[in-house]
């Protein structure tokens, strides 16, 4: 079934990514930017100069160089080439998390011939992974760079980095950065490649960050369409970092960027968070209605209608259209979809094929980070959206949430769905009630 759903999507999946990269296709003309990113700012516009400039990130003296290159037109990269070669600057990344992402972010870093530690719980697994260059736990049977260095200690791991990436699922980061801020240096930016809302809080990771790490510090996030394992095996991918601090996004763009793994950058932080959420959302719903048989047409639509919510909610939260549109909206969201490693529609495939939460739970341990935002999206809508019938302008995110607490079956919830009153399609907001 899902083999035929993903022929069938083939077409529409060409056309976005067709779409996508309509903006890719600008040459560059071949240059060096080096760029003052401690503090080269003025009026809130990033100075771009060619002579060379030092950056304190903490204790580190560094400087940052950006190199575009010419698109060559026989390349077999789905992507414009990009530097292959690491910034020459002394540069140490930490990754906090053992898990898949934390494996591929680390990975990515270490290719780049850049000192890479994993902040990992086990000591023992660490002592494993040093010597085999293999985790035992997850993707065994990849072969990681022997760049990487992972350990269990936090003070070793931290002390010295010039970057930290936090790649700890969402619901457990706030006591895991409770466990180990003392030992992360005070300036040093953090990039968050975590996505979801704390069911808590019902909080983004920017809020969550800020929250127990100060907000006198730079974050940043890493969001697109980027299973581990593909990135692992070095498939060509492509993801943004939103940050508002440009500069900072751009030298992270430096550090994790090659030729496989192309980093595009934007300041539409709220955007960014929106759509790694509740992509995973749509995803458990896509997956229920590939388990219980609906087809392709179904999906297609239970998906494009997703998009509709997140744009809804993206705009209501101040995010940009362009973003829910881009590589961590609609990009995420097919790829999470439609993709057969990801793990929400995994979890959703099951649901619908008949399983209980609680026999999926007890026998995974991948965490589908969609059961949980689900949820806390269904509280932070009724806090911060006004209006009335809120479940009728986010059916989706809704429906999902009552699937999951048991208030009705997979079937009784994409029947009700798929059986919304009709009126005429539209994405903006006056339309939605315009026949209620």
């Amino acid at each position: 079934m899902f083999k035929s759903s993903i022929n069938a999507m083939l077409p529409v999946l060409a056309v976005v990514l067709f779409m996508a990269m309509v903006p890719f296709t600008t040459s560059f003309s071949s240059q060096i930017r080096i760029q003052n990113i401690a503090s080269n700012v003025n009026g809130g516009v990033r100075i771009e100069e060619n002579d060379s400039r030092k950056l304190n990130r903490g204790n580190s003296n560094v400087l940052s160089t950006r190199t575009s290159t010419k698109q060559s037109t026989t390349s077999s990269s789905l992507f414009m080439s990009m530097p292959s070669n690491p910034p020459p600057y002394p540069v140490r990344v930490t990754v906090m998390g053992g898990g898949n992402f934390g494996l591929a972010l680390a990975t990515v870093v270490a290719r780049n011939n850049i000192p890479t530690t994993l902040l990992i719980r086990d000591q023992d697994i660490a002592d494993q992974l040093n010597l085999e260059h293999r985790h035992p736990r997850y993707m065994s049977d990849i072969s990681l760079p022997k760049m990487i260095h992972a350990t269990a200690d936090p003070e070793s791991a931290l002390s010295d980095a010039t970057y930290i990436i936090h790649a700890v699922p969402v619901q457990f980061t706030r006591k895991f950065l409770d466990s180990v801020k003392e030992y992360i240096p005070k300036n040093v930016p953090v990039l968050s490649g975590s996505k979801g809302i704390e069911t808590t809080s019902l909080g983004f990771m920017m809020d969550i960050l800020k929250e127990c790490l100060g907000d006198d510090r730079s974050y940043a996030f890493l969001s697109g369409p980027s299973f581990a394992r593909e990135i692992c095996e070095n498939v060509a991918t492509a993801v943004v970092i939103a940050s508002e601090d440009l500069m900072l996004a751009d030298d992270l763009a430096d550090i994790l960027s090659s030729e496989n793994f192309r980093v595009f950058t934007s300041k539409d932080v709220m955007g960014v968070e929106v759509g790694g959420a509740m992509k995973n959302v749509i995803a458990l719903a896509a997956g229920m209605c590939e388990g219980l048989g609906l087809g392709t047409n179904a999906m297609s639509g239970l998906v494009t209608r997703g998009c509709a919510e997140m744009r809804r909610l993206g705009l209501t939260l101040g995010a940009r259209p362009s973003t829910i549109g881009g590589l961590s909206g609609v990009g995420d969201t097919f790829g999470t979809c439609f993709g057969p490693l990801s793990r929400n529609r995994k979890f959703g495939y099951r649901l619908g094929k008949g399983e209980t939460m609680e026999e999926i739970l007890s026998s995974t341990t991948e965490v589908a980070e969609g059961v949980e935002t689900s949820k806390a999206l269904v509280k932070m809508i009724k806090a911060r959206c006004k209006g009335y019938r809120l479940d009728l302008k986010y059916p989706i995110v809704f429906g999902v949430a009552d699937i999951l607490e048991g208030k009705q079956t997979p079937e009784e919830g994409l029947k009700g769905l798929m059986n919304m009153p009709m009126r005429m399609e539209s994405f903006d907001e006056r339309s939605w009630f315009r026949s209620s």
